[in-house]
């Protein structure tokens, strides 16, 4: 139709020009008498006609439109028979690493003469988990990441929700479990016991004990420690030994692109190609809207810390959010970083590659999006700063031609007590990255495409949104709160329209970090808050937290919640903060409110499933 009309103004043009030549030729009409059809009528009918039969034959039709199928998940049963699995290792992920201990597992199993598969369980129909025992030797194997307040990560929901909701057989299926999860949270490892617990009272056989990480302590060397332990007892079990082989096993190979069209290589985005340039809804973690950022100024006026405020501009991109959700900020590399890796193992950077899975069936075809070059990859996709896990090294110590670095490497790697140590003193306590690791093995000379292949994703940094979406700023920007280790407490009253809203706010000196003081100040003057509480932990000889201050006002706050129905909002430190504010409420309904102790963590365990006593607080 674009066409039609642009013929047609054409045409409109056309008979403009012809009723000027008409007045131009009225001084003629008697000498030259008008046939019945002139020239330019001619032209026209034929013009008229000739785009009736244009539009009949060749105009574009209404393309049908594809029907919208809902997504099936597919059997992971029929695929291990179909590729001579009989270990499946699920993941529950939510910043990789619970897949990256999956995938370490399901390349272990091979070493123990077994075949083994890693899965996400999202891409899955899980009800056939009762199905695995029709697989001779098969076993399950879970990794299952604890994610807010005890919750499952996103893709292990719909599994969390089966398992509450199956009354499903699974005698027969063996299983074994291993948590990630931290102790600073009160629901540690919640997700991982959940599973442990619930596969047992459907009928599942547990060949190992659960394994509990602590993201707090080292998780590496609790997945370690467990893992040295549970491949011996699956031996056991099976009636299966070791095959003895400890050399590296590829997951993908190369492939070298020497003649490629660069408008098809990834340059760093994170899903879509080319969604840098041209950015469509719907927008996800796959495919993340790039807001520009229209505001950025720090927020502590001195100390050693960088406090910013942020605002984003998500003009069109039709985003909705709350206040609490996340904003994501994807890191790139250090350049000079990405080249010395370079420069050490003599490389182009520049080179455009694909690292291609071996196993066709897998639907990881890539560790990262590709083709790409190893810049980008270093650059975007790897995490090159934060100290290499110990399968890092066990790997690439294969490629040290000195004897004593090769036996270092795998010594760190191991679980003897002589290999912890010297991973702690020479890894952890010394931060060495991948860079500082190779410089200083001078006889480790790894491919960059199998050091590649076993370097970690580079993670996006979430960061809470702290405004509404109701209340929208200039140019519909959000504002973002950095993570912070300031004491800040919120304690609101809901009522008829606005209730008692109350702030406990803390930091360590008023002079240094009391974020947004102006604002808060203001707020207080202009009655949006009843009360500003501060307290700032080190201007004084003795230290005074939040905690101290609700133990102050401890008959008041009684009043709100157990009267008022106040609500309640804990952000900040949960180390230390978090817990300390627990306590706080524990002892003022003990001494106030007359409950005893198990009384009181009753009480304040209803209120968080009530949705009163909210927490947004970070390790």
């Amino acid at each position: 139709m674009k066409t039609i009309c642009f013929r047609r103004h054409i045409s409109f043009l056309n008979s403009v020009k012809m009723e000027d030549s008409e007045s131009q030729m009225l001084s003629d009409e008697e000498q030259t008498p008008e046939p019945l059809l002139g020239s330019l009528d001619i032209f026209l009918f034929s013009l008229i006609a000739g785009l009736l039969i244009y539009w009949f034959f060749f105009r574009k039709k209404p393309e049908p439109v594809p029907e919208m199928k809902p997504f099936t998940p597919t059997s992971f049963i029929e695929k291990m028979k179909k590729t001579n699995r009989n270990v499946v290792v699920f993941y529950g992920s939510q910043t990789g690493t619970a897949e990256e201990f999956a995938n370490r597992l399901a390349k272990d199993a091979q070493r123990y003469g077994m075949k083994g598969m890693p899965t996400d369980p999202e891409e899955y129909d899980m009800s056939e988990l009762s199905r695995l025992k029709e697989i001779p030797n098969s076993m399950a194997v879970f990794c299952m990441a604890t994610y807010g307040e005890g919750d499952p990560t996103d893709n292990a929901q719909e599994f969390y929700d089966w398992m509450q909701g199956t009354d499903d057989d699974l005698a027969g299926v063996n299983f074994a479990v291993f948590g990630l999860g931290n102790k600073t949270y009160e629901h540690f490892n919640a997700t991982g016991k959940y599973t442990d617990k619930r596969l047992a009272e459907l009928g599942g056989n547990r060949v190992f004990d659960l394994g509990l990480g602590d993201d707090d302590s080292n998780l590496e060397e609790d997945f370690i420690s467990w893992k040295e332990q549970f491949w011996p007892a699956v031996c056991e079990f099976f009636g299966v030994e070791a095959t003895g082989e400890d050399s590296s096993i590829r997951q993908f190979e190369l492939v070298v692109h020497n003649d490629i069209n660069m408008n098809e290589v990834y340059t760093g985005e994170m899903g879509r190609l080319k969604s840098f340039q041209t950015q469509k809804p719907p927008f996800d973690s796959k495919n993340p809207f790039l807001a520009t950022v229209t505001g950025n100024r720090k927020l502590n006026e001195g100390g050693n810390r960088h406090l910013m405020h942020i605002e984003l501009d998500i003009t069109d991109s039709k985003i909705r959010y709350d206040s609490g959700d996340h904003v994501a900020v994807y890191p790139t590399n250090d350049a000079a970083v990405v080249n010395r890796i370079g420069e050490r193992l003599g490389v182009d950077l520049d080179t455009v590659i694909s690292l291609k899975n071996l196993d066709e069936e897998s639907n990881k075809k890539h560790p990262f999006p590709c083709p790409t070059t190893y810049r980008t990859a270093l650059t975007h996709y790897l995490d090159i700063n934060n100290t290499p896990r110990t399968n890092v090294l066990f790997e690439l110590a294969q490629y040290a031609s000195d004897p004593q670095e090769q036996e270092n490497m795998r010594k760190m790697a191991s679980a003897s007590p002589e290999g912890k140590a010297l991973y702690h003193s020479w890894v952890l306590d010394s931060e060495r990255n991948i860079l500082a690791i190779l410089e200083d093995l001078p006889s480790l000379n790894p491919p960059i495409d199998h050091l590649c292949e076993l370097l970690p994703r580079l993670q996006a940094r979430y960061y809470s949104i702290a405004s509404s979406s109701k209340v929208k700023a200039a140019k519909e920007s959000s504002r973002v709160w950095p993570p912070t280790d300031p004491n800040s407490f919120l304690l609101s009253v809901a009522g008829k329209e606005v209730g008692e809203t109350i702030l406990y706010f803390g930091c360590r000196h008023k002079n240094e970090d009391f974020l947004y003081q102006q604002e808060l100040e203001e707020f207080e003057r202009a009655g949006v808050l009843t009360q500003l509480n501060v307290a700032f932990s080190r201007d004084q000889e003795h230290k005074i937290y939040v905690q101290h201050l609700l133990k102050k006002n401890k008959e008041q706050l009684w009043k709100l919640i157990h009267s008022n129905n106040a609500h309640i909002y804990v952000c900040g430190d949960a180390r230390n903060m978090a817990r300390d504010v627990h306590t706080a409420f524990y002892e003022i309904a003990e001494e106030v409110g007359g409950l005893t102790h198990t009384q009181a963590v009753d009480y304040f365990k209803k209120l968080m499933t009530k949705g009163r006593y909210s927490q947004d607080v970070w390790s």
